[in-house]
C-alpha cells in the first residue's frame, strides 16, 4: 500500500508512520515531494488493518497497490525519476545515448573508441570486461585488467562508464571501477544479484531478458529499489519470438508501456534487439518516437574483426549518422 502524507505533516509524524511500519514488520520507502511526502509499504501487509493507520495525525489517505511491483510504480511516484550520472541525465529532456564495444579488447581500442563517441554525441561509454556468452568457447572478456582500461578512458573523455556485473561476488570491485552497474539479459531474475547491487549506490541499468515478461521487468526492479538502490534504469533489448531473421524481436510496444506504469527511465538497445547493423539505426529512430529516454549503441572501428557482437555493431561514421537522425526525431516531439 502507498500512505499520503498531507502537505502540512510534519518530520515526526512521519517518523511515527516509518516506526509503526517496522512494527508491523513491514518496510517504509520514503519519496519526499516538494509538496507531500509518500510512503510506500513493501511486503505482505494482507495480515494489518490499514485503516488503523488513518488514526495517525499527517495521514491524508491510503492508497491500496494492486499491482504486484510498488516501488517502481506511478503511484508510489507520479514524475518521473531522472537520473545524473557525470552531467547526462537519464529521464530528462534529452534522450542520452550510450556507446562503446561489445567487449573491451585492449587499452588502445577502447580509447580510441570512446574519443570517438564522445566526439560524435555519445555522453557515456559502455564495454564488456565480463562477458556473459552463452557458448563457454566465445570470448569471455578481459576481466579486471578491461576494467582498469575503461576506467582510463572514462577519464580521459569524462564519459560516464557502464559495464555488466555478472556474480555477486564481482559487484563490489566492478563497482570501484564504474560508473553504473549494468545487469545483462542472462541475469535479469537473478535475485541474489539484484540484491547485491541494489545494496549499492551507484546506478544500476536492468536489461530484460530474452523471455521475461514486462511485470517481470518491473518486479526485478523492485528487488534493487526494496534494498535502498532508487537509481535503476530499465532496458528494452528484444524478447525471443517464433522470428528468425532477427537475433530477437524489438519489443517497441514496451516502451510507451513501461513509461505508462513506472516512473523508472527506460532505454532500448536496439543492437541486441536485432542482431544486424543494418537495422540499428531504424530501430533506434523508433525507439525515440516512442518515447525512449535514451539508447545503447555498439560501435566498433573494424566491426569483421571484433571479438564479440561484430555482426551487430556499427561503424563509427554510421553511428555519426544514427545520433544526427535520432536528435531530429526527438526534437520533432519534443525533446532533445
Amino acid at each position: 500500500m502507498i500512505i499520503i502524507m498531507s502537505s502540512a505533516a510534519t518530520t515526526e509524524q512521519i517518523s511515527r508512520i516509518v516506526e509503526r511500519i517496522e512494527r508491523d514488520k513491514l518496510d517504509a520507502h520514503l519519496s519526499q515531494g516538494e509538496e507531500r511526502t509518500i510512503i510506500g509499504v513493501v511486503g505482505d501487509d494482507r495480515q494489518i488493518d490499514r485503516t488503523q493507520y488513518l488514526a495517525y495525525s499527517g495521514v491524508e489517505k491510503i492508497v491500496p497497490i494492486l499491482k504486484p511491483f510498488k516501488l517502481s510504480s506511478r503511484t508510489f511516484q507520479a514524475e518521473d525519476t531522472v537520473i545524473n550520472i557525470k552531467g547526462a541525465q537519464f529521464g530528462g529532456a534529452k534522450v542520452e545515448v550510450i556507446a562503446g564495444p561489445c567487449a573491451i579488447e585492449s587499452e588502445a581500442q577502447i580509447l580510441e573508441i570512446a574519443n570517438t563517441v564522445k566526439a560524435l554525441g555519445a555522453t557515456a561509454l559502455r564495454g564488456g570486461a565480463f562477458q556473459a556468452r552463452t557458448s563457454p568457447y566465445s570470448f569471455q572478456g578481459l576481466g579486471e585488467q578491461a576494467l582498469k582500461y575503461l576506467k582510463q578512458a572514462g577519464a580521459a573523455t569524462g564519459l560516464a562508464t557502464i559495464t555488466s556485473v555478472n556474480a555477486t561476488e564481482q559487484v563490489e570491485r566492478v563497482a570501484s571501477y564504474v560508473d553504473v552497474l549494468e545487469i545483462s539479459a542472462s541475469n535479469t531474475q537473478n535475485y541474489a544479484l539484484l540484491k547485491a547491487v541494489g545494496k549499492t549506490n551507484k546506478p544500476v541499468l536492468l536489461r530484460r531478458g530474452k523471455s521475461v515478461t514486462v511485470e517481470e521487468l518491473l518486479m526485478a526492479a523492485e528487488y534493487i529499489l526494496a534494498e535502498g538502490n532508487p537509481n535503476v534504469m530499465l532496458c528494452e533489448r528484444g524478447i525471443r519470438t517464433f522470428e528468425t531473421y532477427t537475433r530477437n524481436t524489438a519489443d517497441i510496444n514496451a516502451i510507451p508501456l513501461l513509461k505508462q506504469l513506472s516512473h523508472l527511465p527506460v532505454l532500448f538497445d536496439p543492437c541486441d534487439a536485432t542482431g544486424q547493423w543494418e537495422l540499428v539505426t531504424p530501430m533506434a529512430r523508433a525507439a525515440v518516437a516512442a518515447g525512449a529516454d535514451g539508447l545503447i549503441i555498439e560501435v566498433h572501428p573494424d566491426p569483421e574483426e571484433a571479438l564479440c557482437d561484430g555482426p551487430q555493431s556499427l561503424k563509427p561514421e554510421l553511428f555519426g549518422t544514427l545520433v544526427t537522425q535520432i536528435r531530429a526525431v526527438a526534437t520533432a516531439i519534443g525533446r532533445s
